[in-house]
C-alpha cells in the first residue's frame, strides 16, 4: 500500500490538492480554479463558498488517480495565500459576505490615517508589519462594519475569522477554529515577540477577540479531516502561510537562508534566526515557522504582481496564448530595447509602498513590438527582486549571493537566467518547483513525527540547476538605474494624481 502525505494548496486563483511521497516528491497532484470578483476600483473578493467547492473537487480529483486508489493517507498539511480574510457563522460555517483578498486596497484611507495620527511606530514594533491594507485587521473591520449585523454577531460570539488555511481547517474537521502562527503573523493583530493576539493591536483596530482563532504551532495537530468528505481517516497535522511554506519547502532552515517564491505576486524571504531584525527599509518582520512553541523569524519583501503580470499579457493585452510563449518572445526581443514595464497595476509593494501608483510602460519606439513588451514584463519580475535583494542586504549588513527560487514562473528559463543577471546572485531551483506545497508536507511529516525534527529535512530533496549572471556589473547597474528613475516617474505621477 502506497502512503503518502495529502495537501491542500490554496492559493490566490485556485485550490490544489497534492500527494507527496515520504522522500518529498510529488505522487500526483490536481487543481482547480476559481474567480476573482472585482466589484470596484481596488476591491479584490474571493467567494468563500466557492473556495470550499475546489478544496472538494481537488481533493476528490485527486484521489481518484490511480497512483493513490489504494494509497494511505498518513497526515495532511495546509498552505493558503495569506492576509486574505473571511468571517463565517460560528453555527453553520457559512461566510457572512465575500473573503477580502491580499490584493484588496479598499481600506488604504483608513490606514493613511492610522499613519497620520501617529500609530505606525508601534504597529510595526509589535507586527513587524506596515500600516498597509494588505493586513487582514482593516479588513476584518471593514466586514464587521459593513456587513449588516455583523459587529453585534462577532461581539456575541456567533461568528468566527480566519485566514483561509483556518477557514479550510474549520471545514475540514468540522469546526477546529485554529491559525498557525506564520498566517496569524500577517494579520497586524498578533505580537510577534509574544506569539499573542496584542491588546492594543485590538483596540486600534476595533477588532473583537472573540472571533479570533487560537494560535498554534505550525506542526500540531488540528484536528482530524471528516471521513465522509473523502473517505480520508487522517489528523491534519501541518499548517504554513503560503510563502513561509515555499521557504520552509526550499530548506530555508539557517540563518541568511533566501528563498524568493513566484506566483501571482512575488515575494522573498530571508532567514533571521532567533531575531525579529526590524527593518530600514519597508521590509516586513514575520515569523518563517513556529516549532515546539520557539519561533524563527524572517525578513520578508512583497512584491504585488509576478505571475500576474504574464496572465494580464496573455489574457488583457493578447500577446500569446500560453504562458510559456512568453520565454520564447522575450529571448526574441531586441536586447537593445528600452522599454521599462513598471507593473504597479495595484500599487507597488516593497520597498516603496505606494498604493496609489498604477503600470506605466516606458520608452517605447515605433519598432517597439510584442516581444519587447513581453521582454519587459518578465523583466520588471528581475529588477522588482533586485529592489528586494538591495534592501534585505542594507538591513541584513551583509551581501546575499545566493536565491533559491521557486512557484510557476520559475520554470521559465529566460527568466531564471535573467534574474541572476540582474540581481548578480546565484540562483538556484529545485527539481519540485511547487515548494509552497512541499513545505506545507514537511509540516505534516513532522506534525506526525514521520520527521524527527528540522535537521532530518536535508535528506529528502533532490538535485537544483543553478543560473549564474552572465551579465557584466556595468550593464546591470545601469539597468538598475533606469529602473529606479521609471519607479521615481511613477510614484511622482501618483502623487499628483
Amino acid at each position: 500500500m502506497r502512503e503518502y502525505i495529502l495537501v491542500f494548496d490554496q492559493s490566490t486563483t485556485s485550490t490544489s490538492a497534492f500527494a507527496f511521497s515520504l522522500d518529498g516528491e510529488v505522487i500526483a497532484s490536481h487543481g482547480c480554479a476559481f474567480p476573482q470578483y472585482f466589484p470596484n476600483n481596488g476591491w479584490v473578493e474571493h467567494d468563500g463558498e466557492e473556495i470550499w467547492q475546489t478544496a472538494l473537487d481537488a481533493c476528490r480529483g485527486l484521489l481518484s488517480m490511480p497512483a493513490l486508489v489504494d494509497g494511505r493517507c498518513l497526515a495532511v498539511g495546509v498552505t493558503n495565500q495569506r492576509e486574505t480574510s473571511i468571517i463565517w457563522d460560528r453555527a453553520t460555517g457559512k461566510p457572512i459576505s465575500k473573503a477580502i483578498v491580499w490584493q484588496d486596497r479598499r481600506t488604504a484611507d483608513v490606514c493613511e490615517m492610522l499613519k497620520a495620527a501617529g500609530h505606525e511606530a508601534m504597529v510595526q514594533a509589535k507586527t513587524g508589519l506596515l500600516l498597509d491594507p494588505y493586513f487582514s485587521a482593516t479588513k476584518i473591520a471593514w466586514m464587521l462594519d459593513n456587513v449588516v449585523g455583523a459587529r453585534a454577531r462577532a461581539e456575541r460570539g456567533e461568528l468566527a475569522f480566519g485566514t483561509m488555511e483556518s477557514f479550510l481547517i474549520w471545514r475540514l474537521t468540522g469546526g477546529a477554529h485554529f491559525s498557525d502562527a506564520t498566517n496569524a503573523s500577517r494579520t497586524s493583530l498578533l505580537n510577534i515577540h509574544t506569539g499573542q493576539w496584542d491588546d492594543d493591536l485590538l483596540s486600534l483596530f476595533n477588532v473583537p477577540k472573540t472571533i479570533l482563532p487560537e494560535v498554534v504551532d505550525n506542526a500540531f495537530d488540528f484536528g482530524r479531516v471528516d471521513k465522509k468528505l473523502f473517505g480520508v481517516d487522517a489528523r491534519i497535522c501541518g499548517a504554513i502561510g503560503d510563502q513561509q511554506a515555499a521557504s520552509f519547502g526550499q530548506k530555508c532552515t539557517q540563518f541568511g537562508d533566501m528563498k524568493s517564491t513566484y506566483g501571482t505576486g512575488c515575494f522573498a524571504l530571508v532567514n533571521t534566526g532567533d531575531k525579529v531584525i526590524v527593518s530600514e527599509n519597508k521590509l516586513l518582520s514575520t515569523i518563517a515557522y513556529r516549532l515546539g512553541g520557539t519561533k524563527t523569524y524572517a525578513l520578508e519583501g512583497s512584491i504585488f504582481m509576478a505571475g500576474a503580470i504574464v496572465q494580464w499579457m496573455r489574457d488583457n493585452m493578447l500577446l500569446f496564448k500560453n504562458a510559456h510563449d512568453s520565454e520564447t518572445l522575450a529571448s526574441e526581443a531586441n536586447p537593445d530595447s528600452q522599454v521599462i514595464m513598471v507593473p504597479a497595476f495595484t500599487g507597488l509593494g516593497a520597498p516603496y509602498w505606494d498604493v496609489d501608483a498604477r503600470g506605466t510602460l516606458l520608452g517605447m519606439t515605433r519598432d517597439t513590438g510584442v516581444a519587447e513588451i513581453v521582454r519587459a514584463g518578465l523583466e520588471s519580475v528581475s529588477l522588482q527582486t533586485s529592489d528586494l535583494v538591495q534592501a534585505i542586504n542594507a538591513d541584513m549588513h551583509f551581501e546575499m549571493t545566493r536565491l533559491r527560487i521557486d512557484g510557476g514562473m520559475a520554470a521559465n528559463n529566460w527568466l531564471a537566467q535573467n534574474l541572476s543577471d540582474l540581481t548578480g546572485l546565484q540562483i538556484e531551483r529545485g527539481q519540485v518547483l511547487e515548494t509552497t506545497a512541499l513545505g506545507a508536507a514537511y509540516m505534516a511529516m513532522l506534525g506526525a513525527g514521520i520527521i524527527s525534527d528540522v535537521g532530518a529535512l536535508d535528506a529528502v530533496g533532490g538535485q537544483v540547476d543553478v543560473f549564474g549572471p552572465l551579465m557584466e556589473k556595468p550593464e546591470r547597474l545601469e539597468k538598475q538605474k533606469k529602473w529606479s528613475l521609471a519607479v521615481q516617474k511613477v510614484c511622482e505621477l501618483s502623487a499628483i494624481a
